[in-house]
Formats: C-alpha cells, sequence, structure tokens
C-alpha cells in the first residue's frame, strides 16, 4: 500500500514496549513462563512484522491484532509438541518459594479447567484484555463474555481450595523434625 491510504492506517508496531508486555504475558499464562513462552511471544511478533500492512484499525487495536496472531502460535507450537504444557519450571522473580508455590498451585488448577474456560483466562488476566476485546477475538457478544469468565472463575475457585492446592501451600511450612 502507498500514498494516502498508506498515512490512513497506523502502524500497529509503533509502540511495541506495552505490546511485547501483554502479548509475552498471554503467551506465559497459556503455555508457562520461559524460553517456550518467549519463542512463541517473538514468532508473534515475526509474523506481526510481516503482515503488517494487513493491520486493519477499524477491526480493533494493535494489541487485539496481536493476540490473535499470538493464539495461532500457540496452536502452532503445540501440534508440534503434541501434548500437555509441562508447569512452568522457574522461579518467580527473586526466587521467593512462597510465590513460586503459588504459582504453580494456580497453574496446576488453571491445567483442570476445559480449553475455554483456560483460554478465557488467559486473555482477560494473561494479556489484559477488556471483556469487549476478548469478544472481538472469540466472534463473542460482550455480555457472553463476561458471564462465561465469572462461570470460569467459579470453577476456579475451589479447584484452589482442593487438597493439591493445599498441599503446595502446606509444602512451604517448615516440619517437625524427631530429636
Amino acid at each position: 500500500m502507498s500514498g494516502p491510504r498508506r498515512l490512513l492506517r497506523r502502524d500497529p508496531l509503533a509502540d511495541p514496549g506495552p505490546l511485547i508486555r501483554r502479548v509475552y504475558a498471554y503467551v506465559a499464562y497459556r503455555i508457562g513462563d520461559g524460553p517456550d513462552a518467549e519463542d512463541v511471544a517473538s514468532e508473534a511478533f515475526v509474523r506481526a512484522a510481516r503482515y503488517r500492512d494487513s493491520y486493519d484499525p477499524a477491526k480493533g487495536a494493535p494489541v487485539d491484532w496481536l493476540i490473535g496472531i499470538a493464539r495461532r502460535c500457540i496452536e502452532d507450537a503445540r501440534s508440534q509438541r503434541r501434548g500437555e504444557p509441562d508447569p512452568p519450571d522457574t522461579a518467580a522473580p527473586g526466587d521467593l518459594e512462597e510465590e513460586t508455590l503459588t504459582r504453580l498451585a494456580v497453574w496446576e488448577a488453571v491445567g483442570r479447567l476445559g480449553e475455554r474456560d483456560r483460554e478465557l483466562l488467559a486473555l482477560r488476566y494473561g494479556a489484559d484484555l477488556s471483556a469487549r476485546q476478548i469478544a472481538r477475538q472469540l466472534g463473542m457478544a460482550t455480555n457472553a463474555v463476561e458471564v462465561a469468565l465469572h462461570r470460569a472463575l467459579a470453577r476456579l475457585r475451589p479447584l484452589l481450595e482442593e487438597p493439591a492446592a493445599k498441599g503446595a501451600r502446606q509444602a512451604r511450612q517448615p516440619r517437625a523434625t524427631p530429636l
């Protein structure tokens, strides 16, 4: 595209800093922190740069467009991997045991939800998208997304209260040793 029509479209990658953080957060929420998430997020930006002329601001913000690309990159990575992702094996910043155990317990609980619930939670809390943006991504009504998110969180709460999650919390408590 050239000339005046090019000026009507803004570059979706003009301010990449916030986009990188949100895309990486979404990917890490879906597949876990670490090198795999970095690779998938990088691939999303490589594809975005390659196809930046296809971006249409009338269809949503740059982050919406990039999350759509990231979703396809995750699917591609999973099809190459053939299996469920392993829980992240990296510690939280500062290598704090309690935070790491909490993150692992949440990761395990979210992993027990259905695919739709996991995707909704990743889009909302990983990519920090609004219900309206999620609705555009998934082709749903905004109020349907809000209800689905509410229900997904309701299904997540009891999973966080089960013995596995409690066991992770108890593992950080000091144990008495015999004399």
